[in-house]
């Protein structure tokens, strides 16, 4: 063979190689009997998050560890964009949504585990902004996270949501805070563990406030695919062991600075 010739197919065949490896890294998680793949909201926090050291972590996280070692599963942690969780959990590259997700508006559209979260919608506004009520929220700018109960529970209380000034959608609660930092909003709304996870977490304790009055409540439960039962049950005994056990509430006392223990529905 030709000494060029050689070098050419040499170099074409490192090059398929690399890209044979690039995309069997990118594939998505297998999911199998011993895999337990669980589709979250990175930006999330206490419930789901990366923290400092780029792990994903939170409370529902951990209580997915749990019950994957309990199984003798692997558990995946799989972020997803939450405008296509419906289509990621259909095709099955992910086993269940379970991060901090709501069961209201939807409780025909998955098959669910038993509640364990009772979540409040709340709205946070800076310190001395003047606004200390939903009633003060006439005529303000406020924001919200796109796909997010607190924008259904906006959408579904339109005397108050039509009495602001505007209504914005928001990409994530990042940003949400940055914005009412530097005065793009008013006022952001959110569920009440987000909001006291921020601000306690990142030294604004006293530069921002959450409204007593809320806007709305709703249940945190795991979200199956309608129709595996068979998951949902083994998952949801494992729970229910560890409810028995202590389990569930000594996880929960790791985030009791963000309001998880007494948002915990005890009884199972």
């Amino acid at each position: 063979m030709n000494k060029k010739l050689a070098i050419i197919l040499s170099f074409i065949i490192i090059v398929v190689s690399a890209l044979i490896i690039v995309n069997l890294s990118n594939m998505p998680p297998e999911n199998d009997a011993n895999t337990l793949v669980i589709g979250i909201d990175a930006e999330f926090p206490p419930y789901g998050y990366m923290d400092e050291n780029g792990e994903y972590a939170g409370f529902d996280l951990d209580l997915a560890q749990e019950v994957c070692d309990r199984n003798n599963w692997t558990l995946v942690k799989q972020p997803i964009d939450w405008e296509t969780k419906d289509s990621e959990l259909n095709s099955g590259s992910i086993d269940c949504i379970w991060s901090g997700f709501s069961i209201n508006g939807r409780a025909n559209k998955y098959t669910w585990s038993k509640p364990y979260v009772n979540n409040k919608q709340v709205i946070v506004v800076k310190n001395h902004s003047g606004i200390n009520s939903l009633a003060k929220l006439k005529g303000k700018n406020v924001e919200v996270q796109k796909d997010s109960s607190a924008l259904a529970a906006l959408e579904s209380n339109k005397k108050l949501s039509g009495s602001f000034n505007k209504l914005t959608e928001i990409a994530d609660d990042n940003t949400l805070f940055m914005d009412l930092e530097v005065g793009a909003c008013d006022a952001i709304a959110m569920d009440q563990g987000v909001a006291l996870y921020q601000i306690n977490t990142k030294g604004n304790n006293n530069e921002y406030i959450v409204l007593n009055e809320s806007i709305s409540s709703e249940q945190y439960g795991i979200g199956f695919k309608k129709g595996n039962t068979k998951l949902k049950d083994k998952v949801q005994a494992t729970l229910d062991e560890m409810y028995e056990d202590g389990t569930v509430e000594k996880i929960a006392e790791k985030y009791k600075d963000y309001g998880v223990p007494d948002a915990l529905i005890k009884e199972q």
